[in-house]
């Protein structure tokens, strides 16, 4: 149904640890059919080894370097133009950004495998804050793909 205005961005709930609405957020990404215990066990646990493997570093801001180093500037959105489909380049909000990022940490750290998804979280995060890592290979792959498509960019409206 359509709004007579635009909805209001709600505030983030924080989490009961750290008081960090980036760790609630986090919490819910990785949260799977409402089972907020487990993501908590998880979100906690990475944290806890970020912290153990980097006793001098705040572990909340290792995870917001980390972030930071996978939030995505550009990405390729479809538009149909007279019969042609184009990928064109546009710049991605700030709240995507977030969520984009907080989304590839948590899908690459599920598929490290061999380990618990406590330490596959634990290092993805540690990789991505060094400008390593999958997700952060998956921004540059985003990025790439943007500036392939950048003829494209006329197209944006």
């Amino acid at each position: 149904m359509a709004r007579r205005r635009r909805a209001d961005k709600r505030e983030m709930a924080e989490d009961s640890k750290y008081e960090s609405p980036v760790v609630g957020r986090l919490i819910s990404t990785v949260m799977r059919d409402g089972k907020m215990a487990t993501a908590q066990r998880v979100v906690y646990g990475a944290i806890d080894e970020v912290n153990q493997a980097n006793k001098d570093g705040n572990p909340l801001d290792i995870l917001t370097k980390a972030i930071d180093n996978v939030k995505p500037r550009l990405e390729v959105k479809s538009r149909r133009v007279g019969g042609a489909t184009y990928q064109v380049p546009m710049e991605v909000p700030p709240e995507r950004q977030i969520s984009l990022a907080m989304r590839w940490l948590v899908q690459y750290a599920s598929k490290r495998k061999g380990v618990t998804m406590v330490k596959a979280l634990a290092s993805e995060v540690r990789d991505a804050s060094n400008g390593q890592g999958n997700a952060v290979k998956k921004r540059d792959d985003v990025h790439k793909m943007a500036q392939a498509n950048r003829a494209f960019a006329h197209f944006r409206f």
